[in-house]
């Protein structure tokens, strides 16, 4: 069977470094706000190239974080909109809401699947605040249209760089290009933990003393509550694995390159629609790959049938957020490319431990679908 993502050879990979960075937290009777932490916000931040980073509790919390700092600093209040792509996870859609702010769903670029820039302005009202784009599947989805928006209109940019660490747009990373970028460490994601972790990054002082007290009960100062906060901390055991797997992201991210590289050469087949290939500047990529996605319109035989010859694929997405239950106030609304693509994409197997048979069965066994 060639798995999707194959997590525990993943792992694996790491020992015995892992096992024994595990034991050393265990063994040091410190599990929360310790030095693991510290070290690691200190490696990430200079890995993204910002001058702040706050571990948190996950992903998802890390952008309700960064709206709910907003709100405290009195940038943002309630009912004040954020642009964010129609075509996401619905983390990207929760982060707003859980802050009474409101998203305003916006159409990805058909090529690229993240948002479209030329359609950004149409959107904007006088309640905008804000801008969340989202790099989607690891591709950066930054360019220079939508900074024109966001100067033109002094809009605040938050990065979902929950797909793409180590991903670039030009000489600088993603999650270093906006006001403020949250990351996630899930045990999926192309660096992650061995259970939920996220992350903040920003350049912005005040906003880092904000995020890291709210997410400590409102907290800078034990006992001391100035804000309403939450419980989302990072904690030392997931801090001092994801340390160790910081030191080899870019080699990890190099051969999902070339495996997807080998994917668009050598996947032939016309029912079905590929994915950009990375493009490098200065020998620094715009796509990390932490999901390679095709398009086909006969989906769901496509994925039985892969599975009838052991290869396992995923959906990213099958429902786009506008049409969850969970947002029936959004259910009327239409988005006609955000639709097709969640009807038509299917995620292959890649990841840094898959093997050249297993590259090449997934290849041979696309080109064989009639």
């Amino acid at each position: 069977m060639v798995k999707f993502l194959d997590i525990k050879a993943i792992n694996h990979s790491f020992e015995p470094e892992l096992s024994n960075v595990v034991k050393e937290v265990v063994e040091s009777g410190w599990y929360l706000l310790g030095n693991q932490v510290k070290a690691f916000e200190n490696e990430y931040k200079n890995y993204i190239g910002s001058d702040f980073c706050i571990g948190v509790g996950n992903g998802l919390d890390a952008l309700r974080l960064i709206f709910k700092a907003y709100i405290e600093m009195g940038l943002m209040k309630e009912g004040d909109e954020i642009l964010v792509p129609a075509n996401t996870y619905i983390a990207s859609i929760l982060a707003i809401t859980d802050n009474n702010l409101v998203p305003v769903l916006v159409e990805p670029n058909e090529v690229t699947y993240n948002i479209d820039a030329s359609k950004l302005e149409e959107k904007i009202t006088d309640r905008t605040k804000g801008i969340m784009i989202v790099h989607l599947y690891g591709q950066n989805a930054m360019d220079a249209d939508i900074q024109q928006v966001v100067e033109k209109y002094d809009l605040k940019l938050v990065e979902d760089n929950a797909q793409a660490s180590g991903a670039y747009y030009g000489d600088v990373r993603t999650g270093n290009l906006g006001d403020a970028a949250g990351h996630s460490f899930y045990p999926g994601k192309n660096l992650g933990a061995l259970g939920d972790g996220g992350a903040v990054t920003t350049n912005d002082e005040d906003l880092a003393k904000t995020i890291r007290a709210i997410a400590n009960y409102g907290s800078n100062k034990k006992y001391v509550n100035i804000y309403q906060g939450l419980n989302s901390r990072l904690d030392e055991i997931q801090a001092a694995v994801l340390n160790l797997k910081l030191q080899r992201l870019d080699e990890d991210n190099q051969r999902r390159i070339e495996i997807a590289e080998f994917y668009n050469k050598n996947i032939t087949n016309s029912k079905f629609v590929l994915p950009n290939s990375t493009v490098f500047h200065n020998g620094k990529t715009n796509h990390v790959w932490h999901l390679y996605v095709v398009r086909t319109e006969n989906r769901d035989e496509v994925q039985k049938h892969l599975l009838e010859n052991d290869i396992q694929t995923l959906i990213h997405y099958p429902i786009p957020p506008h049409k969850q239950q969970a947002y029936s106030d959004l259910n009327h609304l239409t988005f006609p490319i955000t639709e097709r693509i969640h009807e038509e994409v299917l995620s292959l197997p890649v990841s840094p431990v898959m093997s050249e048979e297993e590259i090449t069965k997934v290849v041979q066994v696309m080109n064989s679908i009639k």
